[in-house]
């Protein structure tokens, strides 16, 4: 095996390593790569590589392939390949390695510096098998992501985040297998740039942009619905967008399911069940809102909920949506507003011997606390004194009922204004 370059180290090294000798033993010569011993010992020795076809080998200092020739030894068979927070600082070694992996389908570069390296296309065309791509916090130029994306005619997935991008080059070709674009915490203020994303990758099902600066959709209905005619699902979480006009752009999106949208400043002044209902009711098609699903009962309390919420609205500043719910449902009254805080007092009735007077009940004290209270209005001690509570309001069609529990607060009797309180002797 080369020895380890001066600058880093190989794949081939760090692999070797990984996968110790003792349980992956290298051998040099014609048809003899690494062998598996399997257990029980004396059963037959397995002549072809067998590490997993998943292999992990991210924070390892890798900044070069090794020979071409070992790292196909190890890696033809691999089909999914972590190489994150490496060294990797020239795609031509990133070329070197893939040349010699036939079967591979997942790449995940992230925390590599490859912002200054470039890729010829005879060498990108080592990277036409992918159908998933990560390039996280690469700093990679949108030029190569271009050539890397005309060379890889299945790739569906296609990771950018923490690129700091502002901008989006524009592509003379369309890259129309992508079916997900993960391009969160980048710096994308306007649509101008979004939108280039939709020409450039026309199969989107999927456009995840949170984290973005974006502050709105400035772009005609029609024109949003042939940008982007399959997305299904879009994230906009932690964007700049203020105001329900961006939101019911989204609509235009026809086959748009799934939407997430928090943390934007138009959000901020509602509660989180305002927030929730008036996105239902202005987003009609969306079945999944920030991850829950969006039942029929729930559609229609928003869209119940939003008639009502503007009600109050100058006739000449009802939005249309409005118009269109109230064609469904009508005019809708406003709540009746229920108070369902317990009473703090009630005026009552205290009746005892022959004796009767008109007593406020305090009904956030406890029944223990009222009886100390009355013990020197019916000169009775506590421990010989029987208290009952009768609700006037059904009559005498109720027994009365005992105020038996000391530690019980009265609000939990349901006492209510003119209803009547009876203090008898305990009996011996």
């Amino acid at each position: 095996m080369d020895s380890e370059d001066e600058s880093g180290r190989t794949l081939v090294q760090v692999i070797s390593e990984k996968y110790s000798p003792d349980n992956f033993p290298y051998c040099r010569g014609p048809g003899v790569g690494v062998v598996i011993r399997t257990s029980p010992q004396g059963s037959p020795v397995k002549d072809r590589l067998n590490l997993p076809s998943v292999l992990v080998l991210d924070g390892c200092g890798i900044t070069h392939a090794g020979d071409e020739e070992e790292v196909a030894t190890f890696c033809s068979h691999v089909v999914e390949l972590d190489l994150s927070h490496n060294q990797f600082s020239d795609w031509g070694e990133i070329s070197k390695i893939l040349s010699n992996i036939p079967h591979l389908d997942f790449l995940n570069l992230s925390m590599n510096p490859l912002k200054e390296s470039c890729l010829d296309t005879l060498a990108a065309e080592a990277f036409s098998g992918l159908r998933r791509l990560v390039l996280n916090n690469t700093h990679v130029s949108w030029d190569m992501v271009h050539t890397l994306t005309q060379e890889i005619p299945e790739l569906e997935e296609l990771f950018l985040c923490l690129n700091e991008y502002e901008r989006v080059s524009l592509s003379p070709v369309a890259c129309s297998s992508l079916r997900l674009l993960h391009i969160t915490d980048n710096q994308l203020q306007h649509w101008g740039e979004v939108r280039k994303l939709g020409l450039m990758y026309p199969g989107l099902a999927s456009l995840i942009l949170a984290n973005n600066s974006l502050s709105s959709i400035h772009e005609p209905e029609d024109s949003l619905q042939r940008l982007f005619p399959n997305l299904n699902s879009i994230n906009l979480h932690n964007s700049g967008l203020n105001s329900w006009e961006d939101i019911e752009k989204l609509n235009s999106f026809p086959k748009l399911q799934e939407v997430r949208l928090m943390g934007i400043p138009l959000l901020q002044p509602y509660t989180d069940q305002e927030r929730r209902y008036l996105m239902v009711a202005h987003l009609p098609s969306v079945t999944v809102l920030n991850g829950s699903v969006v039942t029929d009962g729930e559609r229609e309390d928003a869209e119940r909920f939003y008639i009502r919420y503007h009600l109050d609205c100058p006739e000449d500043e009802l939005p249309q949506r409005f118009h269109t719910l109230v064609a469904r449902y009508g005019r809708l009254a406003p709540l009746a507003e229920v108070d369902l805080r317990p009473l703090s007092s009630a005026q009552v009735e205290l009746r005892f011997a022959d004796h009767s007077e008109q007593l406020e009940l305090r009904l956030d004290q406890t029944v223990a606390d009222f009886k100390k209270q009355l013990r020197p209005v019916v000169q009775l001690p506590v421990n010989k004194m029987r208290v009952y509570y009768i609700d006037r309001q059904l009559g005498y069609a109720l027994e009365p009922q005992e105020l038996r529990y000391g530690a019980r607060a009265l609000h939990s009797y349901s006492i209510r204004d003119g209803d009547e309180i009876l203090v008898v002797p305990k009996s011996q």
